[in-house]
């Protein structure tokens, strides 16, 4: 709850008490915690609160076996779910852009060797690649690369002061917390799970899930067509969290799928594809999009079913440092730096009608 009064659900009474005292109970500590809020708000958040008490109180009786009964569970899995459900659009709970330097960034400056570590692929065609026509020397790439190289020069006046660290998919969070890197700038979709783990920039692109398989195959997108098929994704993915999700909900097509397929690089789906030992991959429409540019015999079914973003991770509590890349990224949109990396790097594969050729509109906490 926003304003004066905050609602523990530890502290809600867990004997057997009746369903009418612990209703009665809650109130008082709710009319105390919302002293100063004014009348009218007052009222109305009391009559709304004494509905949903009325609503939990058969969670809070007792079974008649001598036990303490599940009140303060019931009502705790309540503000639980209630909790869940308001993170309807998680790419909208960054910082505010400052261009101030935090804890975070000072630490990153006073280093004997002061350079950005950041996590991100090196071989995703056109995001984060090495050319493999450039030889032992050849530098990392793609639209994620620039990015990251925009950041450095921010922060620490020199756009080559940075430490790249490959991160497989499924070790972009465990990179974070363990600090083997400052961040993680690596086609990595916002989510409601994720948010609660590690901290998010504002969005820098918008995507969506996707189907790519053979272009000789009979799959036409995420649908009916799936059923039987051998579909390969990557691990720690948001496709396969939805495939998991779909799966359980035996969502038509994916409920008979082998969802088994799960490797740490996306690159190693379009491999398993090639080698026909899957039938299709769920992945994301713009790293899907580079994979077919990386092989004429596949293609894009269907359209993407999902909206998703992008956006650079850092460590939770960490917001100092993500309120200076969202300043970061405005000016990134603002001097045409985001629309030239894009040009660059991803019109030829998504083309400049597609949603994802702008940069989406930031919204912050």
């Amino acid at each position: 709850m926003r304003g004066g009064g905050t609602m523990n659900a530890q502290r809600l009474p867990r004997s057997p008490r009746t369903g009418l005292q612990v209703l009665r109970t809650g109130l008082r500590a709710l009319r105390t915690g919302l002293r100063g809020w004014g009348g009218v708000g007052a009222m109305a958040a009391v009559c709304a609160l004494a509905v949903t008490f009325a609503l939990l109180l058969p969670l809070t009786q007792s079974h008649g076996d001598g036990s303490t009964g599940t009140g303060g569970q019931g009502v705790a899995r309540g503000i639980q779910a209630k909790v869940a459900a308001e993170c309807e659009n998680p790419q909208d709970q960054s910082p505010q852009p400052s261009s101030l330097d935090g804890k975070t960034i000072e630490a990153i400056k006073a280093r004997k060797d002061p350079r950005l570590i950041v996590g991100v692929d090196q071989n995703s065609y056109r995001w984060g690649y090495r050319d493999p026509n450039g030889g032992k020397t050849a530098e990392l790439e793609g639209f994620d690369i620039d990015l990251v190289h925009r950041i450095a020069k921010d922060i620490l006046g020199d756009e080559n002061a940075v430490k790249f660290k490959a991160i497989p998919t499924n070790q972009r969070i465990p990179a974070l917390k363990d600090g083997r890197v400052d961040m993680i700038v690596r086609t990595m979709t916002i989510t409601c799970d994720r948010v609660k783990e590690v901290a998010f920039s504002a969005p820098y692109f918008l995507t969506g899930q996707q189907v790519l398989a053979p272009k000789s195959s009979t799959i036409k997108g995420y649908d009916k067509t799936l059923a039987g098929k051998r579909i390969c994704s990557g691990a720690g993915s948001t496709a396969l969290e939805l495939l998991r999700k779909d799966r359980a909900a035996k969502k038509a097509g994916v409920a008979s799928a082998d969802i088994e397929t799960v490797v740490p690089s996306q690159l190693d789906c379009l491999v398993r594809l090639q080698l026909g030992q899957v039938d299709a991959v769920v992945t994301d429409s713009a790293l899907a999009a580079s994979q077919a540019a990386q092989d004429p015999t596949v293609e894009l079914k269907g359209e993407a079913f999902t909206t998703d973003y992008y956006g650079v991770a850092v460590k939770k509590g960490a917001n100092d440092l993500a309120a200076r890349v969202n300043r970061i990224l405005e000016q990134y949109r603002q001097d045409g730096g985001w629309q030239a990396s894009y040009d660059k790097w991803l019109s030829p594969t998504l083309g400049t009608k597609s949603e994802s050729a702008k940069p989406p509109v930031p919204r912050y906490k």
